[in-house]
């Protein structure tokens, strides 16, 4: 049985613990707003390139250079993350991903595979999927730039190595405050997809049109869309990380606010049978010396 002393001991450590946990819960909170926001910024910005796309290519055969050469290796980019407490935000992902990856591997084809995230990568080599390349999670939307021009850097070169098929698998927030894994494909392009984005209405009466050449409009709006592509999926999973954060400590918050109800009725017990026992041996000592006729 346990001293006053010690659950006096335990008892600071859970204020202190709850202190810090309290701490990170704000910081999430904080962070989820910031995020949510620029996702849905980059979302509204991600279907402005698809009208573009489709207005360029609704009057445009099938182009030979959207296509993806044949039989070649292919690739997956996985956005995990380099921190934890974050609940199983990074192993909800790694389960979906060994899965997609294992159907990406069928045909004998080569998979390749690119982690952002240290724990990411981590867990992909645990489960016989090592990434060839790492990179780290930038801490904010501001940072994020320069991290999407390294993959996409790292995808051209794999590009020039024959890989005709890219995706990208990484956690989605959603309106609950929880997060779904989905896989994006990133390559090839295909032109069927803007297509059907045609038949929505528009917010005109007036039909898009454009007046630049339609390949240089076409290669501009592509390097638009690949950069535009990897930023949502890095900005959402950054996003999901911090709503699986926030959860996760407001869980850990709750366990801790029961556990020091229950610590600190069981401190004020110990403290009472303490006072009960010294008051028990004033009286038997005084007893014991025959009271006041002693």
């Amino acid at each position: 049985m346990e001293s006053l002393e010690q659950l006096r001991g335990r008892f600071e450590m859970l204020t202190g613990l709850h202190s810090l946990v309290g701490t990170m819960k704000a910081l999430s909170s904080v962070g989820v707003h910031r995020l949510d926001e620029a996702a849905r910024s980059v979302a509204q910005y991600y279907h402005g390139v698809e009208l573009g796309l489709h207005v360029v290519l609704r009057t445009m055969p099938e182009p030979p250079s959207l296509a993806g050469r044949e039989r070649g290796p292919r690739g997956a980019i996985v956005f995990g993350s380099d921190h934890g407490l974050c609940g199983r935000f990074n192993e909800d992902l790694l389960d979906f991903a060994a899965e997609r990856l294992a159907a990406l591997e069928r045909d004998d084809r080569p998979l390749r595979i690119m982690a952002v995230g240290a724990r990411a990568g981590a867990l992909l080599e645990l489960n016989g999927h090592p990434p060839e390349t790492e990179f780290f999670v930038p801490g904010t939307p501001e940072a994020a730039t320069p991290s999407v021009r390294e993959i996409l850097l790292a995808v051209e070169r794999w590009r020039d190595d024959g890989v005709d098929e890219v995706a990208m698998l990484h956690q989605r927030p959603r309106p609950n405050g929880r997060c779904r894994p989905v896989l994006v494909p990133l390559l090839p392009v295909a032109p069927r997809r803007f297509r059907r984005i045609g038949e929505m209405p528009w917010a005109s009466h007036s039909l898009p049109t454009f007046t630049m050449e339609r390949e240089e409009l076409l290669a501009a709006l592509l390097r638009q869309y690949f950069f535009v592509s990897v930023f949502r999926a890095l900005i959402e999973s950054i996003a999901a990380e911090n709503a699986s954060r926030l959860a996760a400590m407001q869980a850990a918050e709750r366990n801790l606010e029961e556990r020091s109800a229950e610590l600190l009725a069981e401190l004020r017990r110990k403290r009472q049978e303490g006072i009960t026992a010294e008051l028990l041996d004033i009286v038997s000592g005084y007893e014991a010396l025959g009271g006041p006729d002693g």
